[in-house]
């Protein structure tokens, strides 16, 4: 089966994506166990810091590997920031709430799981597409 070029490019992009993510939710899975386990920190300050953490590596690696991007930091980095504001606020939320009938590992997951395509989307859509102009 033949897929057509778009398609074809924007699964090998969701597949980097997922790839950059795995890493970069490694990353935030590792430090949220540390904060909370060695630091002792509170689960939902752990979870906002370790997201924080996570999601500069995680435009680091997206920028560079997954959309190897043509449009400038200063044009990327805000769109980003704005982005996982959002996505820092949705997992709060969503960590909050699951943490108060699971443990705090799978609270993150239900919180990791829920961000996991409108972050995409925002990447693929916005974050890292060159402006279009028209006349």
């Amino acid at each position: 089966m033949h897929l057509p070029e778009r398609l074809r490019k924007t699964l090998s992009r969701a597949g980097r994506f997922a790839a950059v993510g795995g890493v970069a939710t490694a990353i935030q899975y590792a430090v949220l166990v540390l904060l909370i386990e060695w630091v002792g920190l509170l689960e939902v300050l752990a979870s906002a810091a370790s997201f924080s953490l996570s999601a500069l590596i995680n435009y680091l690696l997206n920028y560079y590997l997954t959309f190897s991007s043509g449009v400038g930091h200063r044009q990327a980095f805000p769109r980003f920031a704005l982005v996982a504001a959002v996505g820092l606020a949705i997992n709060t939320l969503c960590f909050s709430l699951a943490v108060t009938l699971l443990p705090y590992l799978l609270a993150q997951l239900v919180a990791t799981l829920v961000t996991l395509v409108s972050n995409f989307l925002f990447h693929q859509l916005w974050i890292y597409r060159e402006p279009q102009w028209s006349p």
